[in-house]
């Protein structure tokens, strides 16, 4: 009788507020305060194989090192060493997932920060058991302006999502107020890397210094490109005396990718069907 009644509910709810999917445009026939399909939340996958340990891009080089001890380093990071500990993110800055985190954040579906928060959950997983007793959680914040525009920090939203159903018994404690974000930048696409080094140079500051002094620090953001925002928040943070930072996001650019797209689409024809 009640799934009766549930399936009478959604034909009645299909039929009096017909709607569609967000990602994909297909008709919802289930009641849901999220507006996606089953079958593009299906889609939203973890990241899979090789990644740096420091960083998390993709390995390129099939070659796992096995042995736990020995870092599998980048050759960014085996060039020049990130400010932050480590970064570790849930899956790759493209279709379903991309179009998740813009619904949030460009069109105010909040019950999406409710899903992307299991995933940053399952990103914090990876870092392993906290060292300390207590790490404090920072979100990356949002320019004064920019927080005005869109009514509230996406990045926010998410980590509170994450640190319900995380399994951490009050080992990580959200301070949303100690960094803060004093200079608007332009944005970053189109920038080389030393250019959006210099556009994010000097617009974070830690406003609360004494409570980050000596402790370790989560930053957190919906997603990691080039790692300059987040390595410009962990610079300020260490010297302000955090003793380590790590990184966590929902999302994150993977050259690896990219590199497989080029070079998929070079093939000539009868390759690609082979």
């Amino acid at each position: 009788m009640a799934s009766w009644a549930n399936g009478l509910a959604e034909s009645l709810f299909a039929t009096l507020f017909p709607s569609d999917c967000r990602l994909c445009s297909l008709p919802l026939l289930r009641l849901t305060r999220l507006p996606v399909c089953s079958e593009c939340l299906s889609q939203l996958r973890a990241i899979t194989g090789s990644v740096c340990s420091v960083c998390g891009e993709g390995l390129l080089s099939p070659f796992v090192v096995s042995n736990p001890n020995v870092e599998a380093l980048c050759g960014e990071c085996q060039k020049v060493r990130p400010v932050f500990t480590r970064a570790v993110s849930y899956g790759s800055y493209d279709s379903a997932l991309r179009g998740l985190l813009h619904l949030l954040k460009y069109e105010q579906v909040r019950p999406a920060a409710a899903v992307l928060g299991r995933m940053l959950s399952e990103a914090i997983a990876h870092l392993g058991e906290p060292s300390s007793a207590e790490v404090l959680v920072i979100p990356v914040p949002l320019h004064r302006r920019k927080l005005r525009q869109r009514g509230f920090n996406q990045a926010e939203l998410i980590v509170k999502a994450a640190l319900k159903v995380g399994p951490w018994k009050g080992k990580f404690q959200l301070r949303s107020g100690v960094l803060e974000r004093c200079r608007e930048t332009r944005s970053q696409i189109g920038l080389t890397r030393p250019q959006r080094r210099e556009n994010m140079r000097g617009a974070f500051v830690v406003v609360r210094q004494q409570e980050i002094a000596g402790r370790e620090i989560l930053l957190v953001d919906d997603v990691f490109t080039t790692g300059t925002t987040v390595s410009e928040c962990a610079r300020v943070l260490r010297r302000a005396g955090a003793s380590k930072v790590w990184v966590a996001t929902v999302a994150r650019t993977l050259k690896i990718h990219a590199h497989e797209i080029e070079f998929a689409e070079s093939l000539p024809d009868e390759a690609k069907a082979g």
